[in-house]
C-alpha cells in the first residue's frame, strides 16, 4: 500500500484526506476475508461508505470541541446534521449484504488500528496537537461506530419481529387444516379406541400450537409498535375466572384448584384478553407449582380496580431472574413434576408472562411479582375499573 509521506506541518485529519485512498484499499481487503458475505461482494459494495465515513472523522478531528460536548460524544450521542448517517447507511448495507455484528465492528477496529499504525510510523516527532489529534481520532471513531451498532441492532430486531409475524401468521391456515380434519373425522363413522385417542391427541396438539401462533402474533404486535388491540366492555370477571379455573380443572384433574372471589367483579374490560391473563397465569402455575400443592386464584374487587392474583407452592424464582421475568422469550425451567411432559418451551415459548403484562398495561393497570420459599410465588394483577380514554386502546409499544 502506497502512503504519501507526511510533512511537518500535516495534521491527522489532512494526513486521513491525503491518504484516502490507500486507506480504503485496506479497508476494501478487510472486508473481503469475511466469508461468505465478502466473498461475493463488488469492490464498491464492500468499500460502501467508508470515504464518507472518512471524511466525517476528519472533519470532527478539526471542529471545535467543548468539554460537555466532549463528554456527550463518548457516550454516542453527539447531534447530528444528517439523518441516517453514513456510519448508520453503511450498518444498513452491511445488515443487507450478510454481514454479522461481529464483522461490523471488526471493520471499525481494522481503521482504527490501519490509521493509527499509518500515522504514527510517520511521524517525526510527537507534538501535543498530535496527541490531541490521535484522542479526537479515537472519539470520531467511537462516535460511527456506536451510530452504526444502534442501526444494525434495530434492523436486526425487525428482522427478527418481521420473521417471528410472517411465521405465526402464515402457521394458522395449516393449523387450522389439522384442527378441523380431526373433528371431522370423528363424526365419520365408528373408530375403535385407538383411532379415537389418536384423534384427540391431533386435536390437543393442534391447541397448543394454535395458542403458540396466536402468542407470536401478540409479541410481534407489541414489539412491532402496533400494540395489543383492546376491545373494552361491560363484563363480570367473576364469570371469566370461574370458567378458566374450570378449564384448568379438566386439563389437570389431578391438581388441586381454589378460587376466592370478593367485592364487586363488574367493570370495563377485554374479556378475551383478560382471559388469555388468566390462562396465562394459572398455566404457569401448574407449570412450575408442586404437584401436591393447590394453586390459588383469588379475584379481589377494590372501589376503584379489581385484583387477580395466582399463588403455587414450588421452587421460588431466582432474584437476579425476577427483574426479567416479564420480558419475551424469559422463562424459567419446567418443574419435573410437570405431568404435560412437553416442558416449558412447548406450552408458551416463554411468551405468556409478557403478554400477560401487555395486557395489563393497556388495561392501564400493573402486573407484579413475588417469589420465596415460606411465601411460595404469587402473580398479581391490577385491572383499572373504567377505561381512561376511549373502549379502543392499544398497549404502549
Amino acid at each position: 500500500m502506497s502512503v504519501i509521506r507526511n510533512s511537518e506541518d500535516m495534521r491527522l485529519a489532512e494526513f486521513i484526506r491525503v491518504n484516502t485512498a490507500a486507506i480504503i484499499a485496506e479497508w476494501e481487503n478487510f472486508a473481503r476475508t469475511f466469508v461468505p458475505a465478502g466473498g461475493h461482494m463488488t469492490p464498491l459494495a464492500l468499500r460502501n461508505h467508508i470515504r464518507q465515513i472518512l471524511a466525517f472523522i476528519s472533519a470532527d478531528i478539526e471542529s471545535a470541541q467543548t468539554d460537555a460536548e466532549q463528554v456527550t460524544k463518548s457516550h454516542g450521542e453527539k447531534p447530528r446534521l444528517f439523518y441516517p448517517s453514513a456510519a448508520e447507511t453503511h450498518a444498513s448495507l452491511r445488515h443487507a449484504g450478510g454481514f454479522n455484528m461481529d464483522q461490523m465492528v471488526s471493520e471499525y477496529r481494522a481503521l482504527r488500528a490501519s490509521v493509527t499504525k499509518l500515522w504514527c510510523a510517520d511521524l517525526r516527532e510527537a507534538r501535543s496537537s498530535d496527541v490531541q489529534d490521535m484522542i479526537r481520532f479515537n472519539e470520531a471513531i467511537d462516535q460511527t461506530m456506536t451510530e452504526s451498532i444502534h442501526d444494525y441492532s434495530a434492523r436486526l430486531e425487525l428482522s427478527r419481529n418481521l420473521f417471528l409475524g410472517i411465521l405465526s401468521h402464515d402457521l394458522r391456515n395449516p393449523l387450522s387444516a389439522i384442527s378441523m380434519s380431526a373433528q371431522l373425522a370423528t363424526k365419520v363413522g365408528p373408530m375403535n379406541e385407538r383411532q379415537t385417542m389418536l384423534l384427540s391427541q391431533i386435536a390437543d396438539s393442534t391447541a397448543r400450537a394454535g395458542e403458540i401462533v396466536t402468542n407470536l402474533l401478540d409479541l410481534t404486535r407489541a414489539r412491532l409498535g402496533s400494540g395489543l388491540p383492546i376491545v373494552r366492555e361491560n363484563m363480570d370477571m367473576s364469570y371469566v375466572s370461574k370458567l378458566l379455573v374450570d378449564e384448568a380443572r379438566v386439563l389437570h384433574p389431578k391438581r388441586e384448584f381454589v378460587l376466592n372471589l370478593s367485592g364487586n367483579l363488574e367493570g370495563l374490560w377485554d374479556r378475551a384478553r383478560i382471559g388469555q391473563v388468566f390462562s396465562n397465569l394459572i398455566g404457569n402455575a401448574v407449570q412450575y407449582g408442586f404437584t401436591d400443592a393447590p394453586i390459588t386464584v383469588t379475584v379481589e374487587g377494590q372501589p376503584d380496580k379489581v385484583i387477580l392474583c395466582v399463588h403455587n407452592e414450588g421452587v421460588p424464582i431466582a432474584p437476579d431472574a425476577l427483574g426479567n421475568i416479564f420480558n419475551s422469550l424469559t422463562r424459567g425451567e419446567p418443574h419435573p413434576d410437570d405431568e404435560s411432559g412437553h416442558g416449558a418451551l412447548s406450552v408458551n415459548l416463554g411468551l405468556g408472562l409478557y403478554i400477560s403484562k401487555e395486557i395489563v398495561t393497556a388495561h392501564g393497570g400493573a402486573i407484579s411479582v413475588t417469589s420465596t420459599e415460606k411465601d411460595g410465588t404469587a402473580f398479581c394483577a391490577h385491572f383499572n375499573r373504567k377505561a381512561l380514554h376511549g373502549a379502543f386502546e392499544t398497549a404502549p409499544a
